[in-house]
């Protein structure tokens, strides 16, 4: 069997026209059908339906009735989304990596996709005791103290719009089992700055996180430490607590947020 250095991966010749026609886009202010067929080197009728397609998904807009067309920008947006994440775990990673050495439990930074929370960065636990994660990991945003750090701020309507598919599955007695009851917790996290997980997502796990801002305001990610419940006292509790806001509010101010 051949490994990994030997597969050779094919290009998909469809994709590499999308990106060909984004190219060539980039350049001018507007372009026509026929000038895109040309530079991409593909038939008029398929550079139609690629236009369409990236219109629908609001990537490039076209001139009234005419066939130019430009691009939007949403992969402005997209790119700089990608370089906030980045810019966010090179941020974050000295503050987590002390509050580790101060604590030695583990750290998590996350992100919202969805309803769903995603770990983009982690401390490891210096315990044989600790929690099991990676980075990628998916949780719910409705049993994880993270999760409701990203919702806190968020109006009523907007939690319930995102939650509004979410089957909110009970992983231990003690999680969520609806979006109100949900809510009621939430402004109690928006009231104390902080979010707390008391083994809903996993029993015999506490959590406790707080939130990162963007520099509009926005809470972009939640940074939580967890712990075995065996560890628990409340003078940690809110020591852990007082790190991570902490913490949060000095990534927050390099993020360009001014809480005042």
């Amino acid at each position: 069997m051949a490994n990994d250095d030997e597969i050779q991966i094919e290009p998909v010749s469809s994709v590499m026209k999308v990106f060909a026609i984004l190219s060539a886009l980039s350049t001018q202010k507007s372009l026509g059908v026929t000038e895109l067929s040309q530079l991409a080197m593909t038939s008029k009728s398929t550079v139609y339906r690629f236009l369409q397609t990236m219109k629908m998904l609001g990537y490039v807009r076209q001139e009234g009735d005419s066939d130019k067309y430009s691009l939007t920008l949403k992969l402005f947006e997209v790119g700089a989304k990608a370089l906030e994440y980045s810019d966010l775990v090179e941020l974050a990673e000295p503050y987590m990596n002390r509050i580790g050495e101060q604590t030695h439990e583990a750290l998590h930074l996350g992100i919202r996709d969805a309803d769903n929370i995603v770990y983009v960065f982690k401390v490891d636990a210096q315990y044989n005791l600790r929690m099991q994660s990676r980075i990628g990991r998916r949780n719910p945003l409705y049993s994880t103290a993270i999760g409701k750090v990203l919702l806190a701020e968020k109006d009523e309507q907007e939690v319930k719009d995102i939650l509004a598919e979410t089957e909110f599955l009970p992983s231990t007695k003690k999680t969520h089992l609806d979006v109100s009851s949900l809510l009621n917790e939430l402004k109690i996290v928006r009231e104390q700055g902080f979010g707390e997980d008391v083994e809903e997502q996993e029993e015999g796990l506490r959590c406790v996180a707080a939130p990162i801002y963007d520099r509009f305001g926005n809470v972009i990610a939640g940074m939580s430490l967890s712990y075995p419940t065996l560890r628990h006292s409340d003078e940690d509790k809110l020591n852990y607590i007082a790190l991570l806001k902490e913490s949060c509010e000095k990534v927050s101010s390099k993020l360009g947020y001014n809480a005042s």
